[in-house]
């Protein structure tokens, strides 16, 4: 039986395995593509791997089974992250003295666990899908991203490497401002199911015995569709903000290695190193990295921070000093210290910003894991959440902190974007020296750049081994240290002020306006199947 020139089936979730070969060669090629789209993101950035490598996935599961489907789609998503995220495996094994057997299955069951999101998703495709070229289109982007959402929200969250990143750069890119890394995600996913659902329509030689061309047509429409969406991204108006001036800025990187960060016979060595680096520093405001003193607050030599008060007290900078503070409750937490003349009146005040989104594991304990963190002698690995997101102002500019991978997390942050109050500059400081240089350094910095995108504010980047940089509004590297060096980044920075769209809808509604896509597309493919199954059951 066939409908608008399609064979019943032919993308239809009911029916049987259709894949042309074994199963295990079809789950390698998964693999593969999985492993491929990481080199979609930074260092490599080959942008246009994303959608490629994908729309790979969705030709692979084109006429599979559910179960058969999320088998696949479990497989890319493995391959994926696994790739992408090796890095830990030097956190655990090097520095948490996890043997190397143990580091590595931690690393693969983290990324076969999250890899059960993308399971999930194609499955539901697989189910839903149905016939034509529209549906599965809509369907893979709202399912997937459901998937990165879900990865996202819950479980206190993890998106590292979501696949919105990649489009930091390309014909993409015009989009962020607009929708954000997510509306990234479903846009690419709807290309990529497109260009599947094309190559599939005019290669089946099924398809070509049965009056395809109209199959064929409406396929080719909707490839066209896409790529006017992406041919449009540069076109779309640029700067919704205006600039705020601009503030020269210091940017220390000691380049302290993660084992003698902690060892108190060099503790008094690395302090003065980060004293002198500070000192020397000519920027307006000098940052450093997170935790670069590595003590709690109260454990401090009163000699090193009246040091550092005297330093601005008569001086038009400021200073951003990585530290724990005491919350109050027993735990420290990691935190931002600024100090200048305007915060410190009696010599006493300073501005202060708490990490708020903690990092399970290296920051707190889940229930029932206290044994890996003792495993892995993580220091403070059981810490307290910041409270205030008040920007701390120099020279006329707003500096927003952001503690390590906070600037994931856009929705959290994107309170600080909107507003007469709003920030004009984003401050990261992180420390990556838990995970090498290879990779890692580059995709945070790539994180960052969209957060630069969508909010359309400068984001600069001080941190202990790598990835110290200035990013402009534009989500550009302005300037940038090699990894492994000690040395100040000094630049100037322009602040910007006023609002994206992206930014408007998402302090408005948050993430709920894409939680509702993603409902309100898959009940309709839902009533769509159940409308198809009854019409097939009449003929």
């Amino acid at each position: 039986m066939h409908l608008a020139g399609a064979p019943i089936g032919a993308l239809s979730g009911r029916a049987p395995d259709a894949a042309p070969t074994s199963p295990w060669l079809s789950r390698a090629a998964a693999a593969a593509a999985g492993v491929l789209h990481t080199a979609a993101f930074a260092p490599i950035e080959a942008w246009w791997l994303q959608p490629l490598a994908f729309a790979g996935l969705v030709w692979l599961a084109r006429a599979a089974s559910p179960w058969r489907a999320a088998v696949l789609g479990w497989y890319f998503a493995f391959g994926w992250l696994s790739s992408g995220m090796w890095w830990l495996f030097i956190s655990m094994h090097r520095y948490g003295d996890l043997p190397a057997p143990l580091a590595a299955l931690a690393v693969a069951l983290l990324a076969a666990a999250l890899a059960l999101y993308y399971a999930a998703a194609l499955a539901a495709w697989a189910r839903w899908r149905g016939t034509g070229a529209v549906r599965p289109v809509l369907l893979m982007a709202a399912l997937w991203l459901a998937a990165e959402l879900a990865r996202a929200s819950w479980f206190t969250g993890f998106p590292w490497m979501a696949s919105g990143y990649p489009h930091t750069t390309g014909p993409l890119a015009g989009w962020a401002p607009w929708v954000g890394v997510y509306g990234l995600i479903a846009l690419s996913a709807a290309i990529s199911a497109a260009l599947a659902h094309a190559l599939h329509t005019l290669t089946s030689a099924r398809s070509a015995k049965s009056g395809a061309p109209a199959v064929a047509l409406r396929a080719l429409v909707v490839a066209a569709v896409a790529g006017l969406l992406v041919a449009a991204g540069p076109w779309l108006p640029q700067d919704f903000t205006q600039s705020a001036g601009w503030l020269k800025v210091s940017l220390v990187q000691p380049n302290i290695a993660q084992d003698l960060k902690f060892d108190a016979s060099r503790l008094q060595q690395n302090l003065d190193t980060v004293t002198q680096a500070v000192l020397a520093a000519p920027g307006d405001v000098v940052v450093t990295p997170e935790s670069v003193v590595p003590l709690p607050f109260e454990a401090l030599d009163s000699a090193f921070w009246s040091g550092l008060q005297a330093a601005v007290l008569n001086s038009p900078r400021a200073i951003m000093v990585g530290v724990f503070l005491p919350d109050g409750q027993g735990r420290h937490v990691n935190s931002l210290v600024g100090l200048n003349a305007a915060a410190m009146p009696e010599q006493a005040r300073f501005y202060q910003y708490g990490k708020r989104h903690l990092l399970p594991f290296g920051e707190f304990i889940p229930p029932g894991f206290g044994w890996f963190v003792q495993a892995m002698n993580i220091p403070l690995g059981d810490q307290g959440a910041g409270l205030s997101t008040a920007p701390f102002v120099v020279a006329g500019q707003r500096l927003r902190p952001l503690i390590c991978y906070e600037d994931l997390f856009g929705e959290d942050i994107v309170r600080s974007a909107v507003g007469p109050q709003a920030a004009t500059i984003f401050v990261n400081v992180s420390n990556l020296a838990w995970f090498g240089t290879l990779m890692v350094q580059d995709q945070h910095l790539q994180f960052s750049r969209m957060r630069a995108l969508e909010f359309q504010r400068p984001v600069v980047r001080a941190t202990n081994t790598g990835s110290t940089a200035v990013v402009n509004h534009r989500g550009q590297v302005q300037s940038r240290l090699p990894p492994d060096v000690a040395a100040t980044l000094n630049d100037r920075v322009e602040g910007r002020q006023g609002e994206t769209p992206y930014a408007r809808w998402l302090a408005t509604a948050g993430l709920a306006p894409l939680w509702v896509f993603v409902v309100a597309i898959c009940l309709w493919a839902v009533v769509a199947d159940r409308r198809q199954s009854a019409s097939d059951r009449r003929r």
